[in-house]
């Protein structure tokens, strides 16, 4: 009885231990990465974008990037030293700014 007892706890623990390692690989590929390949260079209106997230540099990527949501759903990378993508962001800042009480 004792036998069977250690070979079920075993089989927990493993299983258990399989389960959190697959819910955390996601997480772990998804953030040491650079997120953009390639760079978005045509400007567009800034009212199309829906959401813009600014992921500063760090271990996981040598280059700041911008990552814009459009309100058609699509993800873009804008180039961060591009002129107008710094008028983007300044826009979104300012916006934010006013937004809060």
């Amino acid at each position: 009885m004792t036998s069977k007892l250690a070979i079920a706890l075993l089989a927990a623990f493993v299983l258990s231990a399989a389960l959190c390692e697959a819910s955390v690989l996601p997480i772990i590929e998804t953030e040491l990465r650079c997120q953009c390949i390639g760079m978005h260079s045509i400007p567009f209106h800034p009212k199309l974008i829906r959401e813009l997230r600014v992921i500063e540099s760090g271990p996981h990527c040598e280059n700041s990037e911008i990552i814009v949501k459009l309100k058609n759903e699509t993800l873009l990378c804008l180039d961060p030293e591009e002129h107008w993508v710094q008028k983007v962001v300044q826009i979104f800042l300012e916006e934010a700014e006013n937004k809060e009480p």
